[in-house]
């Protein structure tokens, strides 16, 4: 069979196959790749992989990433945990990545890098692993297989305390809400936030089209956790988090996590993805495993020039400066540097 790639739409028949493949996420749906484009004006395309016949059997939503004097690259996707190349069962991992090599260097791109490993091709550990939680319609089944003392004794003191857990319903929620406990948050772990631009992108691109929602937590009506989650295809995925030392006690954190786990349940959603964790972060891996997910290593493949070295993790001096700097500081740094961490 000889196969051909070529780039696409995002919408038409890309589309279309997308929502047939039972492995796409939220990641693979154009909202998302939109959102991107909104903040930082990227380029944001599919590319289709086809048969003789014209039929496609392979898609990859992919972002055109330009930064002089660093060759171009093509990346599935800037910003996500995971976007595995979606294809159908009938073709060969091999003969796709040979297709798309070949467009790569037609196009005279430098590196198209897939948030994935490949069956019978080089791919290379991320650094980090995925946990996912199987779900079911009954979420009381999924309840019994939490850590009894670490995560339901947590989830049944958050609701003691009456914490209690809202949907957003508008975009200052997201942009002002949650922006300012996440920005707090990421001050506190030494890492930069991403720009409110790019959070004013997501409400309009993806949660307010259906394709995710964020929770807002609260303590006698002050918010002191949130989190943004993304949901489509049977898969809920849990992308960003942020929480005040407040709800620390109460366990907000707890109960914003199972009020998601139990709307998937509710909505016939299949898993529940904790998203990307660090290897060397050994107390947030645990966190998720007592959640009872399956942990998997994280793998990258790349096409082409490959990078010196991962792009996970920030210098220590990165650190101590977002740690110590005023807020605002942190806000235009975050604006700076996510840019380059395309």
């Amino acid at each position: 069979m000889t196969l051909t790639a070529s780039i696409a739409d995002l919408d038409g028949d890309w589309s279309t196959f997308l929502l047939s493949r039972p492995e796409a996420v939220a990641f693979h749906h154009p909202g998302w790749a939109r959102a991107i484009s909104d903040t930082y004006g990227y380029r944001p395309f599919g590319i289709g992989v086809r048969d003789g016949q014209d039929r496609l059997l392979a898609a990859l939503p992919v972002i055109d990433v330009r930064h002089r004097p660093i060759p171009t690259s093509w990346v599935s996707l800037p910003y996500s945990d995971h976007c595995p190349l979606l294809r159908d069962e009938s073709v060969d991992d091999a003969e796709v990545i040979g297709a798309l090599d070949v467009l790569r260097r037609a196009e005279g791109i430098g590196r198209l890098e897939i948030r994935d490993g490949l069956r019978g091709v080089p791919s290379v550990p991320a650094g980090a692993y995925l946990h996912a939680l199987a779900l079911d319609t009954d979420p009381d089944a999924v309840f019994a297989r939490l850590h009894r003392n670490q995560v339901q004794r947590n989830i049944r003191r958050a609701q003691r305390e009456r914490v209690q857990v809202r949907r957003a319903g508008t975009e200052r929620d997201l942009s002002e809400v949650f922006f300012d406990l996440h920005l707090r948050t990421r001050r506190r772990l030494g890492v930069p936030v991403q720009p409110k631009r790019y959070f004013r992108a997501l409400w309009r691109r993806v949660l307010n089209a259906g394709l995710g929602f964020a929770s807002i937590a609260s303590v006698d009506d002050t918010p002191v956790a949130a989190a943004v989650f993304l949901a489509f295809n049977g898969t809920v995925i849990y992308k960003y988090g942020a929480s005040d030392a407040r709800g620390w006690t109460v366990r907000a954190n707890h109960l914003l996590f199972w009020d998601a786990i139990e709307w998937g349940c509710q909505h016939g959603y299949r898993t529940f993805d904790w998203g990307k964790t660090g290897a060397d972060d050994e107390g947030l891996r645990e966190f998720k495993l007592r959640w009872g997910t399956t942990e998997r290593p994280l793998l990258t493949t790349f096409l082409g020039r490959a990078p010196r070295a991962s792009r996970d993790g920030l210098p220590e001096g990165v650190r101590r400066l977002v740690r110590r700097a005023p807020l605002p500081v942190n806000r235009g740094l975050g604006a700076l540097l996510y840019r380059f961490a395309a």
